[in-house]
This record gives structure tokens, C-alpha cells and sequence, in this order.
């Protein structure tokens, strides 16, 4: 196009309409989370389903446009606490602020506690956060902090479930999800050590796990 030659009507239309049907999934993503309706978020944007699909043919590519943005501030939150000195410190501020991103959300909630392999940026997203744990979890014990016969998995296995249930829990009162997140590390703790009758699960067996809560 040359220089100072308006984009034809199309080419703005087609712009507009790809802005509105991510603005409207983001919406309705929300509120019913991933497998919300393709056709709900068509009506919501104003456009036709044929349209969603020209612009999105799967499901997958129109998450990986809405989550993209939520994607980068969980990696942000990662680095800031890999940066911490103090292990423990980290660990607690790593998984505020993933609770807090999730508690806007339904649509982040089943991102952060499914694997989607079938979305790059989402697929990544999941290794970099089980790969952050992994490290702050021998930095605390390597430092004291948490107790030694535990596992990034365990980490895991335990916060998928009560993420899960941070919208009932803020729906109950806002903020209630920091009780129980609290509970829950305090745990991990060094001085809370008591002998586990269980060997920990491998880290192959953690997406089926978050796939076996998904369909429950």
C-alpha cells in the first residue's frame, strides 16, 4: 500500500470484527469458562458464525488469542519470583498472584488447572509454571523453609484442586480463596514435617490428573 493510501473498507472491517470476537470470547470465557458456546461469543460480538470461524477456525486458536495477555503476566509473575532471595517468600508470592489472575476469570481458572496441549502459548505456559515450581521448591529446601521429603508434584497435585474452587469460594466472600491458600502452604512448611505414607506421583502423571479433575 502507499504511502498515505487509507486500508481498504474490507481489510478495517476484518480488523474490527477479529477485535470484537476476542473482546466478546474474553467475556463470555469469563463467565462460563473454555467450553463456553462458539455461537454465544458470535451473537455477543455481533458477527455471524461464519465469521468467528474465518477468523478462528478452532476453538484452540481463538483461546491462545483471548489468553495470550494472561499467558505473559503468569510468566512475569514467574520470573519476578525466581529473582526473590528468600525461597519461601517466593513461593507464597508466586501462588497469590496466580490465585488473584485466576479469581478474575473462569476461562483463566481452566487454563491454569488443564493441560491444552494444542495451544502453544498456552502448552508453554504450563511448563514454564510446573518448571518455577520445581526450582523454588529445592531453593526453600535448600534454605530451610519447606519440608525436605516433598516435591514440586505435590505443589501441584494440591493447588489444581483448591484453584479450581476459587470461584465458589469468592463467590462466598471475596478473598476467601488466601484462607485456604494459606492453610494449605503452612503444610509445606519445615517445622509442619510429619512422616508421608505415600511415595509423591511422577511428573508424567501431573496432566492427567488436571485432565481427570477437568472431566469429574
Amino acid at each position: 500500500m502507499a504511502d498515505g493510501e487509507r486500508p481498504a473498507p474490507q481489510r478495517r472491517d476484518a480488523r474490527r470484527n477479529r477485535e470484537a470476537l476476542a473482546a466478546a470470547a474474553a467475556a463470555v470465557f469469563a463467565e462460563l469458562g473454555l467450553d463456553a458456546p462458539l455461537d454465544v461469543i458470535a451473537r455477543r460480538a455481533g458477527v455471524g458464525n461464519a465469521t468467528l470461524y474465518r477468523h478462528f477456525p478452532t476453538r484452540e486458536d481463538l483461546i491462545g488469542e483471548v489468553f495470550r495477555p494472561a499467558a505473559a503476566v503468569l510468566a512475569e509473575a514467574g520470573e519476578e519470583a525466581l529473582a526473590a532471595e528468600d525461597a519461601w517468600t517466593a513461593v507464597e508470592g508466586y501462588f497469590t498472584r496466580i490465585f488473584e489472575l485466576v479469581a478474575t476469570s473462569r476461562g483463566i481458572n481452566d487454563l491454569v488447572t488443564m493441560a491444552i496441549p494444542t495451544v502453544p502459548v498456552l502448552a508453554d505456559m504450563s511448563h514454564r509454571n510446573a518448571a518455577t515450581v520445581g526450582i523454588l521448591v529445592a531453593r526453600a529446601q535448600e534454605q530451610g523453609t519447606m519440608r525436605g521429603d516433598v516435591v514440586a508434584t505435590d505443589l501441584l497435585f494440591l493447588l489444581g484442586p483448591l484453584c479450581r474452587a476459587v470461584p465458589t469460594a469468592d463467590g462466598l466472600r471475596p478473598g476467601l480463596w488466601r484462607r485456604h491458600l494459606a492453610l494449605l502452604l503452612d503444610g509445606f512448611r519445615a517445622p509442619a514435617a510429619h512422616p508421608l505414607p505415600e511415595p509423591p506421583i511422577g511428573d508424567d502423571r501431573l496432566d492427567q490428573l488436571f485432565a481427570d479433575l477437568w472431566e469429574a
